[in-house]
């Protein structure tokens, strides 16, 4: 069963960024993500996010 997120953090740790991934249980998870790496995770959100926007509008 998928857990639900609760919280995140992003804090730099040098050249990368430290992800801190908080779920319903209170359980952390850390990665450690390059500039990149996030920039591809924002872009697949921005895609998803717009996607379910215009299928809202169309039900509008």
């Amino acid at each position: 069963m998928p857990r639900k997120l609760t919280k995140f953090t992003l804090t730099e740790a040098g050249e990368d960024y430290l992800l801190h991934i908080e779920d319903d249980g209170g359980e952390t998870i850390e990665f450690t993500a390059t500039y990149d790496q996030l920039d591809l995770l924002v872009e697949e959100i921005d895609q998803h996010l717009d996607e379910d926007a215009e299928e809202v509008d169309e039900v509008d």
